[in-house]
């Protein structure tokens, strides 16, 4: 029997403006699940992204999480070049 896994991540954000940037990003990659072993659940509180993932196992936990991050820091690197032009 699998055991499920289960990790939230909440992200920081510098300004509403932000955390509205990084949601729009990412919230089309929540409806093209990367596997059907893992449900995403994004959204902001405040200043906050949250990021809710949800997993038939560790291995699905895992992928989902390394993707999403990787997303994440992606996102971080264009919003850094766009404020700085």
């Amino acid at each position: 029997m699998a055991t499920r896994a289960k990790a939230t991540i909440k992200l920081k954000c510098t300004s509403d403006k932000q955390s509205i940037a990084f949601l729009d990003a990412l919230l089309p990659e929540t409806n093209a699940p990367i596997t059907s072993r893992a449900r995403v659940k994004l959204e902001r509180d405040g200043l906050f992204l949250v990021l809710a993932v949800d997993a038939q196992d560790a291995v699905a936990l895992r992928s989902t999480l390394n993707a999403y991050l990787r997303w994440i820091g992606s996102t971080i690197n264009v919003i850094a070049l766009v404020e700085q032009a």
